[in-house]
């Protein structure tokens, strides 16, 4: 048997790991006073609200290496192999942990692949990885097809307000006056594992939303068809708003809509929301 392991930033929805039997392992929401797994001692609402209540952006911790040992030795035992996938190792010590777990267990058992992304842009290979296994690939082999995957998931996310941003020293104070007065709304993409702003649209939230649909229309003629992730912290009207506008020209592709974890929240602040997808090679 082959077990599908991913991290609780691949930001899918709890009916979908059900569906295709994902396991996820939590990463930590650490307040000056508290710690939380995420998606399992905390949710994003709340997650927001302890902001607010407490004054205080979290940190967010790496799954421990230990906790990898204990899950790939569980099955290991079995006689089974795993594949995980999470957050890009260019953003935490969690797929470091995950390789020395490995080494430690089973290296002929288990495979660790770099997704390198975030959220549902992880969530894109996981899903690949089920749909291989449906399929009857070997562990090694599904290993190697989500190896050369990783560079065919485009993620880009509008950040509403940079305070999160800013808060968690991820821009200069200059940046978010800067992007205050012009009213920015960045667009962050992720390449080669790390964020980048891509584009920087003035005004309402809307432009922005725009912009990010005018990729995907442009990407049009090499789009992986599996499906379109649409994740968000809490932007359910946005969220609205552009699976309406991009269902009128991806036709029979499947939109999924998925609300951003606590991890992925914490670092870009409620009103995020990105569309992710596949290209073709």
């Amino acid at each position: 048997m082959i077990h599908i392991i991913t991290d609780s930033t691949n930001d899918l929805d709890q009916e979908t790991i059900a569906q295709h039997n994902i396991e996820v392992l939590p990463l930590y929401v650490n307040f000056s006073d508290s710690s939380f797994k995420d998606g399992i001692d905390i949710t994003t609402p709340e997650l927001y609200k302890l902001v607010e209540e407490k004054n205080e952006l979290p940190k967010t911790a790496a799954i421990p290496f230990q906790s990898f040992v204990d899950v790939f030795q569980k099955y290991v035992d079995l006689g089974d192999e795993i594949i995980f996938t999470g957050i890009s190792k260019q953003m935490s010590r969690t797929y470091e942990n995950a390789v020395l777990a490995a080494k430690e267990v089973n290296e002929e058992k288990i495979f660790v692949v770099d997704s390198m992304n975030l959220s549902t842009g992880i969530g894109l290979l996981v899903l690949k990885a089920c749909k291989y296994r449906d399929e009857g690939k070997s562990a090694k082999e599904i290993a190697e097809a989500l190896e050369q995957d990783n560079k065919r998931v485009l993620s880009q996310f509008a950040i509403e307000r940079m305070d999160y941003l800013y808060k968690g020293g991820r821009c200069s104070s200059l940046a978010k006056i800067f992007g205050t007065l012009l009213k920015i709304k960045p667009i962050i993409a992720v390449r080669d594992g790390k964020m980048h702003v891509a584009k920087k649209p003035h005004g309402k939230m809307k432009i922005a939303l725009d912009v990010m649909i005018e990729q995907l229309k442009n990407d049009l003629p090499r789009l992986d068809r599996d499906v379109v992730l649409i994740t968000h912290s809490l932007a359910f009207d946005y969220c609205d708003y552009i699976k309406a506008e991009i269902s009128k020209f991806l036709g029979d592709t499947p939109i999924l809509c998925t609300v951003a974890g606590c991890v992925i929240s914490s670092h870009c602040g409620q009103g995020t929301i990105g569309i992710l997808y596949m290209v073709n090679p």
